[in-house]
């Protein structure tokens, strides 16, 4: 993926969600590429997790550790920083845990964001803002047709209801304040599949629950196994959010919307598929089906489309489904068969894997 590393060297870059899955590849990944990166998050919600491991606390230029809901806390992390970029990804993430505590969803996830763009209409200076949401902000009707960033936003659950939501209020913002070129402020939203790939110990997400049982020797029980999702690396829609986010620097708002960051449609395979080959790439493990299987409310196909990223901006996801799978195994085998357990050099192994590719 040809990214413009000069865009970030020596910039000040702040992240939000930098202690999380995502958010801590990302950071390590902007740190490699030059950049002088903060994050601004709680503490890790894990033990284990990506940004413990690979030691990212080490690499950056502040670490705040508050709640985005917080603020002042945030107007002066901000101001602190100084940032060129801001990468937001500070969210509650998880489906199911927004049937348990729904109004803390839509807190986290809408009104932090509020908060944080708020801020940034404070700001004197030029930024750039990338706000990732989810390929679940769309109204899905289950027909599986190939969602595209014009079409319709919704969600039954609480956490797609809440990522739709933010694109409204990253739009209404956007068109309200930034849209002017004197404003100094370029403003995207993101939107990815499902991501997977080393260091992720989430509860209640297939990758990490597979990856623990079979660490353990223990079979892994599915509670959707007919769920089609658009499975990609995590680096995929990192690489997309680095691209898109180099052009915003360098050019007029014209790539200040919406963008969708999806695997090929090769990788659109259902939770049984996906345990299947993670299986195959972990001898000795196994899976069966959960006694809670299809009793969520989770939509059964989910595809996005990438057409526009190829076509505008020239990105084309890398990696197929079979080296996904492989490259996620082979982190977590690395990790649990590692004496020190540090995964920094082996994490930055995989950017440059996946960046020669």
């Amino acid at each position: 993926m040809n990214i413009n590393s000069d865009a970030f060297l020596g910039k000040n870059v702040l992240v939000t969600g930098h202690t999380g899955f995502k958010g801590s590849w990302l950071s390590l990944w902007l740190r490699e590429l030059g950049a002088n990166v903060s994050g601004y998050a709680l503490d890790p919600d894990t033990s284990p997790n990506h940004f413990g491991v690979a030691q990212i606390d080490q690499l950056l230029l502040n670490d705040f550790r508050a709640d985005i809901r917080d603020k002042e806390k945030l107007r002066q992390a901000v101001k602190q920083v100084k940032p060129d970029f801001i990468f937001h990804l500070a969210a509650q993430p998880l489906v199911l845990d927004s049937y348990k505590k729904p109004y803390e969803t839509f807190e986290i996830n809408v009104l932090g964001t509020a908060n944080l763009l708020d801020v940034i209409h404070e700001l004197e200076h030029p930024v750039v803002v990338v706000v990732v949401t989810s390929d679940k902000c769309y109204l899905n009707d289950g027909s599986g047709r190939a969602f595209v960033e014009s079409d319709p936003l919704g969600g039954h659950d609480p956490y797609s209801a809440s990522k739709a939501a933010t694109e409204i209020l990253v739009e209404s913002y956007r068109s309200s304040f930034f849209s002017s070129e004197k404003n100094g402020v370029s403003l995207a939203s993101v939107r990815a599949g499902n991501v997977i790939g080393g260091g992720d110990w989430c509860q209640n997400r297939i990758v990490p629950d597979c990856m623990r049982a079979f660490s353990n020797n223990e079979p892994v029980k599915l509670r959707s196994p007919g769920s089609t999702r658009p499975w990609q690396h995590v680096l995929e829609p990192l690489s997309g959010y680095l691209l898109l986010a180099s052009r915003m620097s360098t050019s007029n708002k014209i790539y200040s919307t919406a963008w969708n960051f999806g695997p090929n449609e090769s990788n659109e395979k259902s939770v049984e598929d996906l345990t299947k080959a993670l299986s195959e790439n972990w001898p000795g493990s196994s899976w069966g089906l959960s006694e809670e299987s299809g009793k969520n409310n989770e939509a059964k196909i989910l595809s996005i489309s990438s057409a526009k990223a190829a076509s505008e901006l020239g990105w084309r996801p890398t990696w197929g489904f079979d080296e996904t799978v492989a490259e996620t195994v082979n982190w977590y085998r690395t990790y649990y068969e590692s004496q020190t357990k540090v995964m920094r050099e082996f994490s930055l192994e995989t950017i440059k894997r996946y960046s020669e590719s």
